[in-house]
């Protein structure tokens, strides 16, 4: 199945948390992209809250979650991520018919 996971930065981020956080992050992200499970990701900065979204490809709403809460922005309490299902437009069959 198909997840979009739009994660949101909760506070900005102190030189600290990139000295200690990032290294960790950076990593266990691409981790995801090249064993499939992030299939897509972009950044966003709409102005007020920047963050990640990612298209994931799960079996799972369940295995995504707890794909983004192992990264360690989620664990960390800093970032939180909304995760939507999406799938085909199944209304579209209706011009088959």
């Amino acid at each position: 199945m198909k997840v979009f996971a739009i994660g949101s930065i909760r506070e900005p981020l102190t030189p600290e948390h990139r000295q200690r956080i990032m290294p960790k992050e950076v990593p266990d992200t691409l981790r995801l992209y090249l064993d499939g499970t992030i299939e897509q990701f972009w950044f966003r900065d709409n102005g007020s809250t920047p963050g990640v979204i990612f298209l994931m490809n799960v079996e799972t709403v369940e295995h995504a979650k707890a794909a983004v809460d192992a990264l360690p922005l989620t664990a960390e309490g800093l970032m939180t991520f909304e995760l939507m299902p999406v799938g085909p437009l199944a209304p579209l069959r209706l011009l088959l018919q």
